[in-house]
């Protein structure tokens, strides 16, 4: 098998798929990853072949205005100007991400695997072969028995379940009209009627949707088609090339397991109070801490005898050396301190982030959530305190760490393409 694998986005929509293209090597199949240009270190660490697309829509997680926005969960009439404003300078940024979309299926494939951020639906009509939807948070397809967990909405007469996956939809019709010009200018095919449905072949045919999480944690619907699998969280290992510094090591040997803090690029323009916040908070918990500012989440911090400021380091490798997990509740680090069996503190911004932080508290693994709006220096330090000194919280951590430990996503994964495209 030759797969084509295709994201984009930040640090927790690339990973998985680099987890999915060693999984696919490993089984002995052949995967190339498509993915914004800034992610060719990573994917050549693991041995990946790689495309590089067009940093697009990344580009504005500088912009002052749209990380303000994102800071505040786009709440308010501002938050909401800002979110349209934002919809309008996405579409010109696509083009340039699906030009080198199409040049990057040049190469050919037997399958193509893509996140809902991108229409490869589109290169995979034009190749001839299996477009497969891989989605990494709930959301995508539609229920009755529960609303989108993506939307923050408040809870709906049970009519109207279905009806809020409508703003999913929605989402992805906006961009149809750039795809379709990309469709027919640069693929050769004719414009089509729903092209931006993810979820159906051009014949109305069920796609196989791959829905990168745990069912432990997070709901399904029984009556979902066979085609739909949820199969488990999709973990990229540590590179063999990367080792802990020096400075890491004594910390972590020095004294009690630390607290790992990290909010990853959801700061919007306050990451100077966060650092001040988080600072505060771990002094009155009383606790180590290692704050990863990293992609800029957290600012304005300084190493202390009880405190390490680091760069990053590869979640696997370091959560389960943590007595908790302090974290912003994107889909990929709630996954790793999932895994890892460590309690955690989740403090949501925006998209699919509530949602994970609701789950962890409502399977016992975390605190009630912390909202970053509402973060203060009582509260986080209230949290931090719960979590770690909670016997029944770090014990559910553990059991849930080893059912979601066993899953393997990754590897089930790559069993089911191999069963689809026999």
């Amino acid at each position: 098998m030759k797969a084509l694998l295709v994201t984009h986005g930040t640090r927790g929509d690339v990973q998985p798929f680099l987890a999915l293209a060693l999984a696919l090597r490993a089984a002995g199949h052949d995967a190339r990853l498509a993915a914004p240009e800034s992610f060719a270190a990573q994917a050549h660490q693991h041995g990946v072949e790689f495309a590089a697309l067009d940093e697009g829509p990344n580009r504005l997680l500088d912009d002052p205005v749209v990380r303000e926005a994102i800071g505040n969960g786009y709440r308010g009439l501002r938050g909401k100007i800002s979110a349209v404003r934002t919809a309008r300078r996405i579409k010109p940024l696509m083009a340039a991400v699906l030009h080198d979309l199409g040049l990057a299926a040049r190469d050919g494939a037997d399958v193509v695997v893509h996140s809902p951020t991108l229409p490869a639906q589109h290169v995979a009509e034009m190749l001839g072969v299996p477009g497969v939807l891989a989605t990494l948070q709930p959301g995508w397809v539609p229920s009755s028995r529960f609303p989108c967990p993506m939307l923050p909405l408040p809870r709906v007469p049970k009519v109207f379940n279905r009806a809020t996956y409508l703003a999913v939809s929605a989402t992805l019709r906006a961009h149809s009209g750039v795809a379709n010009t990309w469709r027919a200018t640069e693929l050769g095919l004719p414009v089509r009627r729903n092209g931006h449905d993810v979820l159906h072949d051009a014949d109305g045919a069920h796609r196989l949707v791959l829905q990168a999480f745990s069912t432990h944690v997070t709901q399904v619907d029984p009556e979902w088609p066979d085609a739909v699998r949820t199969k488990g969280f999709w973990f990229l290992p540590a590179a063999d090339s990367w080792s802990p510094s020096e400075r890491l090591t004594r910390f972590l040997d020095a004294g009690p397991p630390p607290v790992y803090i990290g909010f990853g690029s959801m700061a919007g323009p306050q990451a100077g109070r966060t650092g001040a916040v988080v600072a505060e908070a771990v002094r009155r918990a009383g606790v180590r801490a290692v704050l990863a500012t990293g992609w800029g989440g957290i600012g304005e911090a300084e190493s202390s005898d009880e405190v390490l400021v680091i760069d990053q380091a590869p979640h696997d490798w370091l959560f389960p050396r943590t007595a908790a997990v302090v974290h912003h509740g994107g889909g990929g680090t709630t996954a790793a301190a999932l895994a890892a069996g460590r309690p955690q503190i989740v403090c949501p911004f925006v998209a699919d982030q509530p949602h994970w932080a609701q789950r962890m508290h409502a399977v016992g693994v975390a605190p009630a959530p912390v909202r970053q709006q509402q973060l203060t220096v009582e509260r986080l330090a209230t949290a931090i305190t719960e979590a770690v000194s909670s016997p029944a919280m770090r014990e559910n951590a553990a059991a849930l760490g080893a059912a979601i430990r066993a899953e393997d996503g990754a590897v089930a994964a790559v069993r089911a393409l191999e069963e689809h495209l026999s």
